[in-house]
């Protein structure tokens, strides 16, 4: 997944600085019950495994964690957790747990079940695709080598304080709790149910599932006993799987559906988007995401910094965001607006076919070459890899498009001498979490340019990632901003070597039916995507 915090590295609790998740929606009604439709069923929802973009919502709704973030903002907040202290030497974080927590099986939850649920999913046998966001804790390696089950670094201190101890100060440790991943779950309930634990969910969440018909239909019901006063605000969720996203738009239109949970159709886009009568369902929220071209450092002649240069200026990322009528903003950076450090400063390279000649006559190609674009073969994929191949044939570069089935795009990515271009789209980075080191390490760092990485550029540049490892070892409250300008300046450093085209930031459309209230962030949730279904409403 498919992502601005705050620390205080004093030894003291710091709920007056990071607050609990509160409400916001003005005058919200308690009742009711909605209908939300996706074309594809719920793969899991097992907090440990769960991660695509349609059941990470679901999964928020049903289980809490320690941490979380203040509805339809990227600001976190305490959770689970009633408040914490960050010792001296920035290692080692006490959470001090909310008494009264129930799990939706009646049980109080307790410290053990904190550590019993960071256990599981760092567990290999869990096979947890996040199992590494947890490698800063102290012990992740021997339990990931299968070594041990326990993580050295997580202590029950009693049954209401769990204290977790680091490898080395890190930033982003505070995200980390607030994933789906970090989830807190009974392990009764895991045992009882094993691998089907994913279709037998039990949390504290704001909702618990009451009925689960495969290929039908999901129920969510209201948490009677759920420790935030006065939320979830809607009885029950009916999710409806199988329905064509046309369909589901139609029903929607007619008041048979709340929330058509994949979208608009792109052939109905510009219809719905333009139609007064549909004026206030359509909903817009930035993602902390970018569309991005990369360009393959290790094969000749992109392995030349004017030639990468060179293509950056060729591209009219203009035209590709009319293409997919205009869901977009062009970007000029891997950072999305809404991420900390992104540069607001900062010009990228200009779109100038004539200067990308000139630079390609300075690097020894002034009669072009031939290479090859990698591109997902789904619509609007292809249309938008041609007009890049337009583009570059504009100044000499004949790219011939391999449009291949999503996985085998992945595949070739992660060869290191296979792709000299991948375009990202349909397989886009969207954070984990709101922090730029999620957009640094997995697809510009050096862990990335590996086999099967994401770092299809292969781009490894140890000086900027010392620089990273420096920024996240800044936990202190006084250093956020601090922070943030150096991560910002990993990126642009990173841009004058060219390894990517940065093309656009994607935007969420999120329809609604008139009956649905709450404040419009909640239905483009940066975080709890892409709906907060805790806090919504209905009229």
């Amino acid at each position: 997944m498919k992502t601005t915090l705050t620390r205080n590295l004093l030894a003291t609790a710091i709920a007056s600085v990071i607050l609990p998740v509160t409400a916001f929606a003005a005058d919200p009604k308690p009742g009711g019950d909605i209908i939300v439709t996706y074309q594809n069923d719920v793969a899991t929802l097992d907090p440990a495994i769960g991660y695509d973009w349609q059941n990470w919502s679901m999964i928020k709704s049903l289980f809490d964690g320690l941490m979380d973030y203040k509805p339809g903002t990227t600001e976190l907040a305490l959770d689970l957790a009633e408040s914490y202290e960050l010792s001296d030497d920035g290692k080692t974080y006490t959470f001090k747990l909310r008494e009264g927590v129930k799990f939706h099986n009646g049980r109080e939850m307790k410290a053990s079940d904190v550590k019993y649920s960071l256990e599981r999913t760092a567990n290999p046998k869990t096979q947890s695709p996040g199992a590494g966001f947890f490698s800063p804790i102290l012990g992740y390696d021997a339990v990931s080598a299968g070594d041990t089950t326990e993580l050295e670094g997580v202590t029950v201190v009693d049954d209401y304080t769990v204290a977790i101890e680091l490898s080395a100060p890190n930033a982003t440790f505070l995200h980390v709790m607030g994933l789906n991943f970090a989830s807190i779950v009974p392990k009764e309930a895991v045992e009882e149910h094993g691998a089907d634990f994913g279709k037998n969910p039990v949390g504290t969440g704001a909702y618990e599932l009451g009925e689960w018909a495969l290929g039908r239909h999901l129920v969510f019901e209201k948490n009677e006993d759920y420790y935030k006063e006065g939320v979830p605000y809607i009885d029950t969720i009916t999710f409806e799987v199988g329905q064509e996203p046309m369909v589901a738009l139609q029903r929607l239109e007619r008041g048979d559906v709340d929330i058509a949970g994949d979208g608009i159709p792109p052939a109905k886009f510009l219809q719905f988007k333009n139609n007064p009568a549909y004026e206030g369902l359509m909903v817009v929220g930035d993602q902390l995401h970018t569309g991005y071209l990369t360009l393959n450092v290790t094969i000749p002649p992109l392995d030349n910094l004017k030639v990468r240069q060179a293509i950056n200026m060729a591209i009219n990322k203009d035209r590709i965001v009319r293409i997919i009528n205009g869901r977009a903003t062009p970007a000029n950076q891997p950072l999305p607006p809404a991420m900390p450090g992104y540069d607001e400063g900062y010009e990228g390279y200009p779109f100038d076919p004539e200067k990308a000649k000139a630079l390609l006559r300075e690097a020894g190609y002034e009669d072009g070459f031939t290479t090859e674009l990698f591109v997902m073969n789904t619509d609007p994929q292809p249309r938008i890899a041609q007009a890049m191949q337009q583009d570059l044939s504009n100044i000499g570069i004949t790219a011939e498009i391999r449009s291949l089935a999503q996985a085998n795009v992945i595949e070739a990515g992660g060869v290191q001498d296979q792709a000299p271009m991948v375009w990202s789209g349909g397989m886009a980075w969207i954070a984990d979490f709101p922090d730029p080191a999620n957009f640094w390490g997995p697809i510009l760092g050096c862990e990335g340019a590996v086999p099967g990485g994401w770092n299809w550029a292969w781009y490894c540049n140890e000086e900027l990632d010392e620089m990273g490892d420096t920024a996240d070892a800044m936990v202190a409250e006084h250093q956020r901003d601090d922070r943030a300008e150096l991560w910002g300046s990993v990126f642009i450093e990173a841009m004058a070597d060219a390894p990517w085209v940065p093309i656009f930031n994607e935007q969420r459309f999120t329809v609604r039916s008139e009956r649905m209230a709450g404040d419009e962030s909640l239905y483009v949730d940066p975080v709890h995507v892409p709906v907060n279904y805790d806090y919504i409403w209905v009229k």
